[in-house]
């Protein structure tokens, strides 16, 4: 067969070539790349070989191609899928980890250990007065018995142990009407 030029090979068999690449490919741009890349690949076959029969030599170029083409995107597929999967599964935890998170369990034990340190640097009868008050409950009469002072020492005693409460927990105060709300700071 004599020499083919390409201007030939790409008006003789371009719609062919596209449309068996398209049927496979489902995309026009990638198509097109692909019908052009194997009618280049075709002609310069061509160039160093006699080419008998183009239309099956074409065929198989184009075959190869779009296969080479549909495969890259099934990994890229599995690929995505599989990041996807990973997102989901970090989506899913980080869901739950919030939904398991409490303001109460996180600053308990630290918001509690500064209590009790201040309480601790209270006067006696300020930190016997406030404990029976906030933890046990009592009624300011009941505390003034027990203490064997008058009601107005207890409030006084009260309102002293929760200035420093205030005090010592300034930076937990918006936290605190969350997680101790029963200490009325």
């Amino acid at each position: 067969m004599p020499d083919l030029s390409f201007s030939f090979i790409y008006t003789s068999y371009y719609k062919k070539a596209f449309s068996f690449a398209k049927s496979y490919v489902h995309d026009e741009a990638v198509a097109e790349d692909i019908a052009s890349e194997a009618l280049i690949a075709l002609w310069e076959k061509t160039k160093i070989a006699s080419v008998e029969e183009i239309a099956p030599l074409l065929f198989t170029i184009l075959k190869n191609k779009a296969l080479d083409w549909l495969k890259h995107e099934q990994v890229k597929a599995a690929a995505f899928e599989s990041f996807a999967d990973w997102q989901t599964r970090e989506l899913s935890l980080r869901i739950s980890t919030l939904e398991a998170c409490s303001p109460e369990d996180i600053f308990s034990n630290e918001i509690g250990c500064i209590v009790r340190q201040t309480l601790y640097q209270l006067p006696e009868q300020t930190r016997r007065a406030f404990i029976l008050s906030r933890f046990e409950e009592k009624s300011n009469r009941e505390i003034a018995e027990a203490l064997g002072i008058s009601v107005k020492g207890v409030e006084y005693h009260i309102s002293k142990a929760l200035k420093a409460l205030r005090v010592a927990l300034k930076d937990y105060l918006p936290l605190l009407c969350i997680v101790y709300p029963y200490l009325r700071l």
